[in-house]
């Protein structure tokens, strides 16, 4: 994260808690996000050097004004205004952690060699948010190298319970052990 996503970031979130519309603008930031993700060419048009502050701004309220709140479009134009929304990605990250942190939500990485089942996933974020005592949202992703079992990435912490794991486990004792 940079200082730059970092401060807008949490400066969005603030206004948007004091406002009471954190939920609301944290749904649209991820919208907006998945969005831009689809259209980096989006990024780079409000970068143009050949277009005027006042362009990019008109190019902003043209795609966005009455679709998002006008805190989050005001925060688009002053991004764009300050040449940072290559930062936007970061800001929305840092707003997620806040408003995460703030509802007692902990994000969990479940990596698995195959999608999971919904009940499977259910199962296991009632188990973490016994453990933690936080409303577990989970991400899921697959990598078939895992081969079986499980991983996850969560506060820092890393629990890995593959197949791979295991066996470069036992490999290394093998590699180890003095006969």
């Amino acid at each position: 994260m940079t200082p730059i996503s970092e401060t807008y970031g949490q400066a969005l979130y603030s206004l948007a808690k004091e406002e009471g519309l954190d939920e609301s603008i944290g749904r649209e930031l991820t919208a907006l996000l998945t969005s831009i993700r689809e259209n980096p060419d989006f990024i780079r048009l409000l970068g143009t050097p050949s277009l005027s502050k006042a362009e990019r701004c008109q190019i902003l309220d043209d795609s966005f004004r009455g679709k998002v709140q006008p805190y989050l479009l005001n925060f688009l134009k002053l991004l764009t205004e300050k040449g940072y929304m290559r930062h936007f990605d970061g800001c929305c990250q840092v707003y997620a952690q806040a408003y995460d942190k703030d509802h007692g939500i902990l994000p969990v990485t479940v990596i698995t060699a195959y999608p999971m089942e919904d009940v499977q996933a259910q199962r296991l974020a009632e188990k973490l948010k016994a453990k933690t005592g936080k409303t577990i949202r989970l991400l899921q992703k697959v990598d078939p190298s895992c081969i079986g079992g499980i991983r996850l990435e969560y506060d820092g912490k890393l629990v890995d319970d593959t197949i791979v794991h295991r066996l470069d486990s036992i490999g290394k004792m093998l590699k180890n052990t003095v006969i």
